[in-house]
């Protein structure tokens, strides 16, 4: 039976504790990767202060050795968008995906993994070698060549070089071939990346989990099945929200802090309904048509304004008029994100 309803400020409160939001953590930048179940790296820069405003104590150098020695990769996952993920959640989530409908499952894809991980074996490739590689020995052009070479690579377990993940990367993109993941059953690791989900998001709905994952709702159902007992609730609008038991639900007055969230937050796109976080009237200035996610901050816990750096200072841009003693906050934890963006 579907359990009591819960406030859009209770949901809010819910999720920026799971998302370390409410209160920085002394956490590594694995630990916090793991906790989210990976963080969006479209924008190299993006992660780096996403852990910055969810930590204490951060520097950029400690995220850069976990890359370096392959502890946190940058991979094509949740959505088919790129994300640092921890090499045991990468196993996890690749099996999880694996009987979704994407890009990797197609028929050249899989004809042309193995070739293109041949294609690795002795060292970096660049996109142009394997475009050229796909033109030459499949006669495939355009966007179906992409497509190809997209689908292959996510099924060959090739990933975006390391140093693509750096806070000061370059532009060109180079894949390397890691060592196979160990292998899991689909359901199960569905289950234990859902279980994770709820953890770091709940309580959430199917329809979110779908918004979050892509995944295709009879697969979510199958491993849901194996997640009993799940909590259940409901928001204010009588839709079933599933939650995992233990999990934070703080009391909807929980003072929150101001935060700075940065381009691509999953905070921000892990759900179907995102007014727990983002305000209706405010989401098409934050998202944009292009798919692009502007940089924000949080004012009581909620999207208040976009920010952005020029000469080295944080330009800040509200939504609407803040009190006074906001206006402070803000500027202080505006003094210490240029602190962190200049070291």
């Amino acid at each position: 039976m579907t359990g009591r309803v819960l406030s859009l400020r209770e949901l809010n409160r819910a999720t920026l504790a799971r998302q370390l939001l409410l209160q920085r953590k002394r956490l590594s930048p694995t630990a916090v990767i793991e906790r989210l179940v990976g963080m969006q790296a479209q924008w190299a820069q993006a992660p780096y202060i996403g852990i910055w405003t969810r930590t204490t104590n951060f520097r950029r150098e400690a995220l850069e050795r976990e890359l370096a020695s392959i502890d946190v990769v940058k991979a094509t996952v949740m959505r088919m968008t790129l994300h640092l993920v921890t090499r045991r959640d990468y196993a996890l989530l690749r099996a999880a995906l694996s009987e979704t409908n994407f890009y990797d499952q197609m028929a050249v894809a899989r004809r042309l993994a193995p070739a293109v991980r041949i294609l690795a074996a002795t060292g970096p490739v660049t996109t142009a070698e394997a475009m050229a590689y796909i033109e030459r020995e499949l006669g495939l052009t355009g966007v179906a060549a992409r497509r190809a070479w997209r689908g292959a690579r996510v099924r060959a377990h090739l990933l975006h070089h390391y140093e693509s993940a750096l806070w000061h990367a370059g532009p060109n993109s180079r894949f390397v071939a890691i060592e196979e993941p160990e292998a899991h059953d689909p359901t199960e690791a569905r289950a234990e990346i859902l279980r994770r989900y709820l953890g770091a998001f709940g309580p959430a709905s199917r329809r979110d989990i779908v918004a979050w994952s892509m995944m295709h709702v009879p697969e979510i159902d199958r491993a849901l099945e194996r997640l009993h007992p799940l909590l259940r609730f409901r928001d204010e609008h009588g839709r079933e929200l599933l939650d995992v038991p233990r999990a934070p639900l703080p009391d909807a007055g929980t003072p929150v802090p101001v935060r700075f969230l940065p381009k691509w937050d999953n905070v921000l796109l892990a759900f179907a309904d995102r007014t727990r976080v983002l305000p209706e009237q405010y989401r098409k200035t934050v998202i944009r048509m292009n798919g692009d996610v502007a940089q924000t901050f949080l004012v009581d816990g909620f999207v208040a304004g976009i920010w952005r750096v020029e000469g080295g200072r944080v330009v800040l841009e509200p939504f609407s008029a803040l009190p006074r003693s906001v206006r402070r906050e803000l500027q202080d934890e505006a003094e210490l994100l240029e602190e962190f963006l200049a070291n």
